[in-house]
């Protein structure tokens, strides 16, 4: 049984008339707020740049802001379908139901228009880059139609709906590796560290969520797995993945780059400050666009990501000293 007290809304506050398709509607669904999120893609570029040397300065100058917009384009298309077919949903959830699609202010045919264009505007801007590049952001777009289309639709699928929502952490990775045009290939435990940070995020999310909407039929209205999910299971399953996203991450730097090893409490750090978000009420755990306005959590992410990047570049001996395996066959 969930442990949530009771609800602070009964009923979807969807008093307000319907509304007619606009401009703005449209421009809305599109989630431009959300590029904060294609910072993911940076630390792909910046791990690629420092393992391989042969990477071009120069042409990284010029791929780097294309390979920022298409990113953009190509989750704002993802975002405009997730837009659409959510709105049976989210007329059922107390706040989403003022949504531009379910409060009337999109046109359904013109918003599929954009979705296609979108993703076509995004995929030709990475082809301008590379093919690999082109290649990653077609598969993102993918995943986007996995989640949100039926029969698959994850996220109506208990731990899939995170799984599945979060590959998008190590796509955007493997995008900013790519516009290095490096040949190297990427540590496959980075990649798994970052899918499993990204599932972290996302459960705690889903715990916020759950915990916000208060009352058991409305969540489950909303959000299908919300049927199967309780406090427990998704409290378990935050654990879960913070466990696998730090062991992964202790693997890379093991075979990678020892240096990082320090940066372990800061990276706990972070993902304790996010996690306590989670019990905070309409917090920005259920809104990551506004992450920014968490002062404690953004002074974490900030000093962790300066730490980081001074631990990939500066190099230290003495840890490799310490940490020499002291066991012998």
């Amino acid at each position: 049984m969930s442990t949530i007290g009771v609800s602070r809304a009964t009923t979807p506050r969807s008093t307000m008339p319907p509304q007619r398709p606009n401009w703005r509607g449209h421009l809305r669904i599109a989630r431009l707020d959300h590029w904060i999120k294609n910072v993911f893609v940076l630390p792909g570029t910046v791990v690629a740049f420092t393992m391989d040397s042969t990477v071009s300065r120069s042409a990284l100058l010029t791929a780097l802001p294309l390979g920022i917009l298409a990113v953009g384009l190509v989750a704002s298309s993802n975002y405009t379908l997730n837009e659409i077919l959510d709105a049976p949903y989210d007329r059922s959830h107390p706040t989403k139901c003022q949504r531009p699609v379910p409060s009337g202010q999109v046109n359904i045919p013109l918003a599929y228009v954009q979705w296609i264009g979108l993703m076509v505007a995004g995929l030709l801007v990475g082809y301008c880059i590379n093919l690999n590049t082109c290649f990653f952001l077609s598969i993102l777009w993918v995943m986007g139609c996995v989640y949100n289309v039926p029969p698959l639709r994850t996220k109506e699928v208990p731990y899939l709906d995170v799984l599945s929502e979060a590959i998008n952490n190590p796509l955007r990775m493997l995008i900013g590796w790519s516009l290095t045009g490096t040949h190297s290939m990427i540590p496959l435990t980075l990649l798994m560290s970052y899918w499993m940070v990204g599932s972290y995020f996302m459960a705690i999310k889903r715990f916020a969520e759950y915990r916000d909407i208060g009352n058991i039929q409305i969540s489950a209205a909303y959000r299908k797995s919300f049927a199967y999910y309780n406090e427990k299971r998704l409290l378990i399953s935050i654990n879960f993945y913070g466990a696998q996203a730090m062991l992964y991450y202790g693997a890379f730097l093991i075979r990678y780059r020892l240096e990082l090893i320090l940066s372990f409490p800061l990276v706990s750090l972070v993902m304790a400050t996010y996690f306590a978000l989670g019990f905070k009420s309409d917090s920005a755990a259920e809104n990551p666009e506004k992450l920014y306005r968490e002062p404690l959590l953004m002074t974490a992410v900030i000093t962790c990501t300066a730490t980081m990047g001074f631990l990939l570049w500066y190099d230290i001996p003495a840890l490799y000293r310490l940490f020499a395996p002291s066991l012998h066959r």
